[in-house]
């Protein structure tokens, strides 16, 4: 499915060049009015990230996440600085449908591992960011991609399917923000490889057939941000092609 995306920082719609608060873009303080639209135009799921929060935690916009909650009908998806299981619980009390979890699932495991057994497999989507060199080696990133995680893309998943990981949202940082393109080989090899797992593509979408090239390529989600703020094509627009290619 096709699932459009906005980032929030202290309120305001806005992206980040591959991860760099320097270099931030606004696009407006009315996420709802965004968000509606995305759903009056047949989203199925939106995906949100809170980057005040991934910041400091402390300042999580909650109030600004339950007010978006409640004003859409669709399945919503959360991340951004997640690192405690107090942290899943206030947001799938606030109404997300599906928690998103980074550099955490990197850095403590077993902490993770544990919220799959407390909230259910379904509620969890991983968050793995990469660096690709050379010799196809992926590289998780974490920290805001900051810092390398030491540990490759296959074998964090290969710690969480036995827990019944469901979802991997799965970022080549190279193509991010980029409008350049998916790395839609990428896909192809890692669902292959864990073809029970949903993976969801995220950066370099720019283009209809961009879209067009995922399609039946391993990737069972698209996350479109940047295009669709920068009006390149419609939700209506990307979902048709993403049936129909």
């Amino acid at each position: 499915m096709i699932i459009p995306a906005l980032d929030l920082i202290d309120g305001k719609v806005v992206r980040l060049h591959q991860g760099d608060y320097g270099q931030q873009r606004d696009y407006g303080s009315d996420p709802l009015p965004r968000l509606q639209s995305y759903q009056q135009q047949g989203a199925e799921m939106l995906h949100l990230v809170d980057l005040t929060g991934a910041k400091d935690p402390s300042r999580r916009q909650l109030s600004l996440l339950k007010t978006l909650l409640s004003g859409v009908s669709v399945p919503v998806q959360i991340g951004g600085g997640i690192r405690s299981r107090a942290d899943v619980e206030a947001l799938l009390e606030a109404g997300a449908s599906r928690v998103v979890v980074g550099s955490t699932a990197v850095k403590n495991p077993d902490e993770v591992a544990s919220w799959f057994s407390a909230f259910g497999a379904q509620r969890i989507v991983l968050a793995l960011d990469v660096r690709i060199d050379g010799s196809n080696r992926k590289e998780v990133a974490i920290s805001g991609w900051q810092e390398a995680g030491g540990v490759t893309l296959e074998e964090v998943i290969a710690r969480f399917t036995p827990l019944g990981l469901q979802h991997v949202l799965c970022t080549d940082i190279s193509r991010d923000g980029t409008l350049q393109g998916s790395n839609v080989s990428l896909y192809q090899e890692i669902s292959a490889r864990f073809p029970q797992v949903a993976f969801q593509s995220s950066g370099g979408i720019g283009s209809l057939a961009d879209i067009a090239a995922l399609r039946g390529g391993g990737a069972r989600g698209v996350i479109v941000g940047r295009a669709l703020l920068e009006n390149k094509f419609t939700v209506s627009e990307a979902i048709a092609c993403w049936q129909n290619a």
